[in-house]
C-alpha cells in the first residue's frame, strides 16, 4: 500500500474556488484503479491534511499524473495554496481494533 499525505493551508480568497473543486478531484480519485480511501482533516489552526491509501506505487503514480488532477495541482500552486507539502510513503507495517466491524 502506498500512503500520501498532503498538508496544505489555503489562501484564505482561494477558498470558494477550491471547495467547488474538491469534490471533482475526490469522484475522480475515487474511480482511479488501485484506489483505497482517502479523508482530509482540518487542524483549528487552518492546516489541512489529507490522507489518501493506493494499492501499489503504480497506481498513486497514475493519480499523480492524471491529466484532470494535473490541471487541478497547478491550479493549487497558482491561487490555492499558501503552503503545502506532500509525503508518499510504503507501508511498512498495519494494525487493527477492533479485528472485525459488526
Amino acid at each position: 500500500m502506498i500512503v500520501t499525505v498532503f498538508r496544505s493551508r489555503l489562501n484564505p480568497e482561494a477558498r470558494d474556488e477550491y471547495m467547488a473543486l474538491a469534490p471533482r478531484m475526490a469522484e475522480l480519485a475515487k474511480s482511479m484503479p488501485g484506489y483505497l480511501s482517502h479523508k482530509t482533516f482540518v487542524a483549528e489552526d487552518g492546516e489541512r491534511v489529507t490522507i489518501v491509501e493506493f494499492e501499489s506505487e503504480e497506481a498513486q503514480r497514475n493519480w499523480s499524473m492524471n491529466a484532470e488532477h494535473v490541471a487541478a495541482k497547478k491550479r493549487g500552486r497558482e491561487a490555492f495554496y499558501a503552503e503545502y507539502s506532500i509525503q508518499v510513503c510504503t507501508l511498512a507495517r498495519e494494525s487493527r481494533f477492533p479485528s472485525k466491524r459488526a
